[in-house]
């Protein structure tokens, strides 16, 4: 089975912040989440949409979730 790894449209990362901090967010595309390093957390992108609520970011200092 091939793995596709999507990627996110730049210009769409552009517009995109930290919900929390306002900051610039970094795109991992190996993990398929977004960055912010002030807040310290990684907001999941699922199916192409980047899920940008605190409660879904996963802290940084935990491993990312398993790709399924």
């Amino acid at each position: 089975m091939a793995e596709t790894t999507r990627s996110i449209d730049p210009k769409l990362l552009e517009m995109l912040v930290c919900p929390l901090t306002k900051a610039q967010l970094r795109y991992d595309a190996a993990a398929q989440e977004l960055i912010s390093e002030e807040a310290n957390l990684a907001y999941p992108i699922r199916d192409g949409i980047p899920i940008m609520l605190v409660d879904e970011a996963r802290p940084l200092d935990r491993p990312a979730p398993a790709a399924t």
